[in-house]
């Protein structure tokens, strides 16, 4: 996903030094944080950012910058999922979005951009996986928009019960290539 993904409302693309700020407050604001265990510095957040550019680099798909009229306001894309979770191997798709910009149907556009990609380009996969905390509604609701199917619930094995019981159970939900292509098939 190295080149942008732009739709009529969004573009989905590689970070920028200038989207530092955004990138910031979206991983320090206590709502948008309220689902993960952390909130992060600056400095952490540059150092993520940076990560997320290697990534890239490194698997040729990464979180990247989901941009509405010409600003970083959210982070959306795609990740080869980590060996410790219970769904992989595989690749995940997730998404955050600073609260002014809630309930404007920006990550549903910009999502189903992402996956129609990532199913049609050489090579393409087969399945795509998302999850997140059970009581994380607006994403769930998002993840059942774009045509995924409910998988088993697991407990995250990087979250503490111990410092972050309301975190740990997850709900897994998967998209294969041949549902997202039959939903966006006409007639």
């Amino acid at each position: 996903m190295r080149a942008p993904i732009v739709t009529p409302r969004t573009r989905v693309r590689r970070w920028q030094d200038r989207d530092r700020p955004a990138f910031h407050r979206l991983n320090a604001d206590e709502t948008v944080m309220r689902f993960f265990p952390m909130r992060r510095t600056r400095h952490e957040s540059d150092a993520l950012m940076d990560d997320l550019d290697a990534r890239l680099e490194r698997d040729g798909i990464s979180f990247l910058a989901l941009e509405v009229e010409g600003e970083a306001v959210g982070i959306l894309g795609m990740a080869v999922l980590d060996a410790i979770m219970p769904c992989s191997p595989g690749h995940e798709i997730g998404w955050r979005l600073l609260p002014e910009f809630w309930g404007k149907g920006y990550v549903t556009e910009a999502a189903a951009a992402c996956l129609a990609r990532a199913f049609a380009e050489p090579g393409a996969l087969a399945e795509v996986t998302s999850f997140c905390v059970e009581t994380n509604a607006a994403s769930e609701a998002v993840m059942l928009r774009l045509g995924f199917s409910r998988g088993a619930d697991f407990d995250h094995p990087r979250i503490s019960r111990d410092t972050h019981p309301e975190l740990v159970r997850h709900r897994l939900y998967r998209l294969s290539r041949a549902t997202f292509t039959a939903r966006r098939a006409p007639g």
